[in-house]
């Protein structure tokens, strides 16, 4: 299917490993122009290369820096639009899951949590709002977490983060509805990520994680990460001209 996604230029945050990699991967299938970023300067290195490999090099940004932080979003930002003459579509791959369980938790924590789940995204979308305005079906999606959704094995503020995201992304999607520019949401489920969380677990508990997802996925199984970039990359194409302030959970049933 064609997206019309060729030579469009896009930002993905967080896309040195993993769904971030997956999405830049499948953006550049379809011929897009992107950005990848990371905090680790030599996987970031090493993701580009592999990219390079595959694609055109002429296609590919990178830059290294956490895109937490407003002025380093800014560079990021400036870099790529000096680089393609502008932005068509953002794609907010900011968060982590890692922090303490229970709900004996200082206000730091929650601080913490917060800021690297939602603030952080949401300063992203911002810093690049005036750089969309005008664009043809400029658009920004939020990757979030089911976490978000319903109570989950999840640490509580990551949770609370993920549905405050979700929030304000639906809000937003209303305020720049007459600025043309689409906003939505994607919350994915179980994903069997390399060098991830669940990767870990599996290679030490494997008969307790299969039990796991086959109790609580109707579909029996983890997602892969280009499950989720599939969802990612057609929202952001023209066939989603019409879709904004969408929350599409890619898990396999497991929320209902």
């Amino acid at each position: 299917m064609e997206l019309g996604l060729k030579n469009k230029t896009v930002l993905v945050s967080g896309s040195s490993k993993g769904i971030g990699f997956a999405i830049a991967e499948s953006l550049l299938q379809e011929g897009a122009r992107v950005q990848i970023s990371g905090r680790n300067e030599g996987v970031l290195r090493d993701s580009l290369k592999i990219l390079s490999e595959r694609y055109s090099p002429l296609s590919i940004d990178s830059f290294c820096g956490d895109l937490n932080q407003p002025e380093i979003v800014n560079r990021a930002i400036y870099q790529l639009v000096d680089l393609f003459d502008g932005i068509d579509c953002v794609i907010a791959n900011i968060g982590s899951g890692a922090g303490p369980s229970g709900w004996a938790l200082s206000a730091g924590d929650w601080r913490s949590i917060v800021d690297v789940n939602l603030v952080g995204s949401m300063v992203l979308a911002t810093s690049a709002i005036p750089h969309l305005k005008g664009r043809d079906n400029p658009s920004i999606t939020f990757i979030s977490s089911i976490a978000g959704v319903e109570a989950i094995a999840a640490p509580i503020p990551y949770s609370a983060a993920k549905a405050g995201l979700q929030q304000a992304a639906k809000n937003l999607a209303r305020q720049l509805g007459p600025e043309g520019i689409r906003v939505n949401t994607v919350a994915p489920g179980n994903v069997l990520v390399p060098g991830g969380g669940w990767e870990a677990k599996m290679s030490e508990k494997p008969d307790q994680v299969k039990k796991y997802i086959k109790k609580e996925v109707p579909l029996g199984r983890f997602a892969d990460p280009v499950e989720i970039a599939n969802a990612a990359v057609f929202l952001a194409s023209s066939k989603a001209r019409f879709i904004s302030g969408a929350l599409l959970c890619v898990d396999g049933a497991q929320t209902h």
